[in-house]
Parts: structure tokens; C-alpha cells; sequence
């Protein structure tokens, strides 16, 4: 066997024995591994160092590097964890490195989102205060260059930047160092050169926050990473005197599990309970409760939490948790129903197994896992929120004050508020990504302050484009879907003259779920009202009992 081979291998191997002492292949009794058991792993081991050196040295085609690590780290390692759940997972260097970058939301770089499309690399969006959005880069330019090295996606120019992975990677470096990013922009004949400095790039997980109605804040949670408790007890004290709150969490997939419990604990009474970990039995992982150490200090306002299918983990966690305690009326879809939570270990070269290691349970006790048995992982990822339509075969619980929950399969909302479903013209515009790329043309000539609105001559500007873009469309197709084509157009041109924020505050200004979360406070107030007498009559008759 060749020396890359060994390598390959041994990688695997190495992953394998590390399993085994997770406990994730081999049954472990109390005290030490049987015998029979030990036996069992070194036959498996042998039987795949067998068939991978016979593969190595008879295939058809010579294995090169490239192949040999793609077998092992996009097969051989992926296959067996996804014969144990879906959800844990391998990462090999690169997935490792971006895991480790987005749980600390904050690298050296330029800070920019950019995209591939069409064969070019185009920027997203700068994030605002970053070098990238101070130096003017819009949404919407082509990134040609980078240290004056051609971006070529189709691979034609030797030596160029082939992909938007590598054009991320060549924009990122160190703190205070050059580099030189060239654009095309529409309406600019020739191209223009930034000169960049590169510095720390925070990535909140609050990326939308502000006063939606006098007194009403607005919270849009990302995801579940280290600064994220901090972020969002910042932005609620900052509010000030709240007459009530839209958490919104749709599409958080989660992350952190520590910071969906300080989230909670920042919003419940001190002692409310927030999460239980239940691990396997006799094991080093052993249940974990956790409780709100803080509490809020008893400052109380009406809370809405809008979910929808993309609700998961963390996020489940957060909205489990005051569900149960009826701190929040909860608004939306069913969540995605992931109750399973990883432990994080670090291996050789830079990767990483996310292993299962506990099944979590919200406050009343509902496991929100959704049943994975006999799914394909692309059934069970693209059917979040479909908990069983069977209610009388799901576990029934109760929350504080008495309302049924059920457990089984994501958090059922108490209100429910579908999604809008596009229709194939909408699908068509998003697919090509028109409002994006129209914004650029519109812009290219003129400027537009915060109060711009969207009226027939900008229309009439949208339909010309629609022709160059071979997107077919009638009258009936502008019509049916006028208001959702109006706030397309609308937040990207803001996005590029005023930056993310101002564009994110339109479509959220417009969004019909938040309105509809906006509706719900005062039902959210009468829970928790109802809430806090029950709770007084409970205590009240525990103390004449005494």
C-alpha cells in the first residue's frame, strides 16, 4: 500500500477508534469494554483496512490523493454516522475551520458577503462598519480581482481564482494587512481598485433589532453563537421601557446550547427551569438540568416568538422553554424537530466530530426530536416541521398554567401563521435572482434617499429588465404578486445606497408574519397574565397546606 494510502487510512482508523471510546460504535457495560466487544471492533477495523487496500491497489483508475481523501472523508466516515442519526456529522479541515469561525462570529478579513452566479463572483452585501462598506464596495459589483489576480470562474485564465471559496479565502488575512480588491460596477466603464485594510469582522447573530412600533421591539436572531446571550440582553435593555416583544427565530437552525439557556434565562423568573440533557444511562454523560440562574429581574412584557419550519435546535430550546412557562405565545409553523444534541470533539488535522450525546427536554418534558427511522436524510432535512398530523398518538403535557403541549415532533405554535407559498413567476424571479441584479441598473445613474417608493416608472424600468433577463411575464403575473415585487425591488436599491440594515428594516416593515406577531401581543399579555394568577393560587394553596 503506498504511503498516501496509509495516510488515508489511517485517518479513518483513527476516526473509528475515536468513536469507539465515544461509545458510538461498540455497547459499552458499566466499568470497561467486554471482551467480545473488543474482539468485535478489531474485526470491523481489519475488514475495512481489507477492502481499502484492495480498492487501492486493483481499481481502474490509480487513486490519487484527491480521491483517496474524498473516499474517506466524504464516504466512509460520513456513511457510518448517518446510519446513526442525522444529525452527527464529520468535518474535515475546511468544514472545521468555517464551524469554528461561525461559533465565535468574528474573523480577519474585509467583511463582505460575496456569491457565485452566472460565472461571476459578485458581492452580497458589505457588512456595515466594515473596511469593505467604509471604501463604498456595493451589493452587486464583480469582484474581477484580488491583488491583481483574475477571477476566472470557468478555469480558462492560468493561475486565476476559480471559485468564490478561493476569492473569500485570498480576501481574508491578517489584522492590518493590504489587499487590493478590483470591481466592476454598472454604470463605471473601467474598473474600480480598493485598496483594503483587514481587520477584526464582528458577525452578530442580532442582525436586525429596532423599535418596529412605539414601544414594540423587533429582535431577528440568526443563529446560536458565542456572543449571542450577550447580544440579545444588550439589545432588550437597550430598548428600554418595552410595551412588548417580536422575537423573531425563523431559521435560526441553532448552535450553541449554552446560549439558548442564557437567551432564557435573560427572559424567565430565577429558578424557572429552561432545559434537561438526558444522556445514555451509566454513561460520562450524564443528565444535565438547567435553570435560570438570573432570572429578569422581574421585569415583564409581552413576548411573541415567530417560528417557522426552520426553527431548530437552540432556537427549539429558547421557544420550548417559554412556551412552557407561558412567558410567549408562540407564532408560526411547527418548528423542524431537532432534539438531539452534539458534543463537539476535536481529532487530528484540524477536523472534528459532532457526535450525539444527549436527547433534550423542554421544561414540561417534550422531547422535540422528530422520528428519523427509515428516513432518507434528504426526506428528513427538506420535511422539517411535519410533526405527526395524529395528535392522539403524540405525548401530551401541560405548561405551567395548564395549556396542552405536545412532544414528539418540533414545537406546535399556539397561533398558527403559514408561510406565504410562491408561485412558479415568483419562483422564476428568485431563481435568477432578479431583484439583486436589477437594483445595480437602477442605481447605475441616479440616487434614491430613505423615502423611496417603488411607483409605475420604477415598474416600467423592472419590466425592460425582465426582457434582457429572458424572464417571461404578463400583466396578471406583475398584479398577482405587486406588493412582494414592490418590497423586493425596494430593499435591494436601499441596500446598496444605505447598506444590509436599511434594506432588512423595509422588507421587516412590510413582512405580513411580523405584522400578524405584531396582532398577537396583547393575546401574549392575557397568557401571561393568566400564568401569573395560576401560579399565585398554586403558591397560595401550598401555604395553607403547610
Amino acid at each position: 500500500m503506498t504511503p498516501r494510502a496509509r495516510r488515508a487510512l489511517f485517518s479513518v482508523l483513527f476516526f473509528f477508534a475515536v468513536c469507539a471510546l465515544a461509545g458510538s460504535i461498540v455497547q459499552r457495560t458499566v466499568g470497561a469494554q467486554s471482551t467480545a466487544g473488543e474482539d468485535q471492533l478489531r474485526n470491523n477495523l481489519k475488514s475495512f483496512y481489507d477492502v481499502y487496500a484492495l480498492v487501492e491497489e486493483n481499481y481502474a483508475e490509480p487513486i490519487d490523493q484527491e480521491k483517496a481523501d474524498a473516499a474517506i472523508y466524504d464516504g466512509a466516515i460520513p456513511g457510518m454516522l448517518h446510519t446513526l442519526d442525522p444529525h452527527s456529522n464529520f468535518y474535515d479541515p475546511k468544514a472545521y475551520a468555517k464551524m469554528r469561525e461561525d461559533q465565535h462570529g468574528r474573523y480577519y478579513g474585509v467583511g463582505m458577503i460575496i456569491e457565485q452566479q452566472n460565472g461571476k463572483v459578485y458581492v452580497g452585501y458589505p457588512f456595515e462598519g466594515s473596511p469593505a462598506f467604509k471604501a463604498g464596495i456595493h451589493p452587486g459589483d464583480i469582484i474581477n480581482a484580488v491583488d491583481g489576480k483574475p477571477v476566472s470562474i470557468d478555469g480558462k485564465q492560468p493561475n486565476a481564482l476559480s471559485s468564490s471559496d478561493m476569492v473569500a479565502k485570498a480576501l481574508k488575512g491578517p489584522k492590518g494587512t493590504h489587499v487590493q480588491a478590483t470591481m466592476l460596477r454598472e454604470g463605471q466603464p473601467q474598473p474600480m481598485v480598493f485598496d483594503l485594510i483587514r481587520d477584526s469582522i464582528a458577525h452578530p447573530s442580532v442582525d436586525l433589532a429596532y423599535e418596529i412600533r412605539p414601544g414594540i421591539g423587533y429582535i431577528h436572531l440568526t443563529q446560536f453563537q458565542e456572543t449571542t446571550a450577550d447580544e440579545v440582553a444588550e439589545t432588550i435593555d437597550g430598548f428600554g421601557d418595552l410595551k412588548g416583544l417580536v422575537f423573531d427565530l425563523r431559521g435560526n437552525p441553532g448552535g450553541l446550547l449554552d446560549q439558548a439557556v442564557d437567551v432564557s434565562d435573560h427572559l424567565l423568573a430565577k429558578g424557572q427551569a429552561i432545559v434537561s440533557q438526558r444522556g445514555r444511562p451509566n454513561s460520562e454523560n450524564s443528565d444535565k438540568y438547567y435553570v435560570a440562574t438570573h432570572g429578569n429581574g422581574g421585569r415583564s412584557f409581552p413576548i411573541v416568538v415567530l417560528v417557522n419550519r426552520g426553527t431548530a435546535s437552540a432556537a427549539e430550546i429558547v421557544s420550548g422553554a417559554l412556551q412552557d412557562h407561558d412567558r410567549a405565545l408562540i407564532v408560526g409553523e411547527t418548528t423542524f424537530g431537532k432534539g438531539l444534541v452534539q458534543t463537539v470533539y476535536n481529532l487530528s488535522e484540524s477536523t472534528g466530530l459532532a457526535l450525539t450525546t444527549y436527547h433534550y427536554y423542554t421544561p414540561s418534558g417534550r422531547l422535540i426530536q422528530r422520528n428519523y427511522s427509515g428516513v432518507s436524510l434528504y426526506d428528513y432535512y427538506t420535511h422539517g416541521g411535519t410533526a405527526p398530523a395524529d395528535t392522539a398518538s403524540r405525548e401530551v403535557k401541560f405548561t405551567d398554567a395548564g395549556r396542552t403541549v405536545y412532544g414528539g415532533g418540533g414545537i406546535t405554535p399556539d397561533e398558527k401563521v403559514e408561510s406565504p407559498k410562491n408561485n412558479r413567476f415568483q419562483d422564476s424571479l428568485l431563481f435568477k435572482d432578479a431583484f439583486f441584479h436589477f437594483a445595480p441598473v437602477y442605481l447605475a445613474h441616479r440616487t434614491v434617499d430613505k423615502n423611496f417608493k417603488v411607483d409605475d416608472a420604477v415598474l416600467a424600468e423592472f419590466k425592460k429588465f425582465l426582457a434582457t433577463q429572458d424572464i417571461p411575464f404578463t400583466d396578471a403575473d406583475l398584479n398577482g404578486v405587486m406588493d412582494w415585487i414592490k418590497i423586493g425591488i425596494k430593499e435591494k436599491i436601499l441596500t446598496i445606497q444605505f447598506g444590509e440594515l436599511q434594506g432588512m428594516r423595509a422588507h421587516a416593515d412590510w413582512d405580513p408574519e411580523i405584522q400578524k406577531a405584531i396582532n398577537f401581543l396583547p393575546e401574549a399579555q392575557a397568557l401571561e397574565d393568566h400564568a401569573h394568577k395560576v401560579l399565585t393560587q398554586k403558591a397560595e394553596a401550598r401555604s395553607l397546606n403547610q
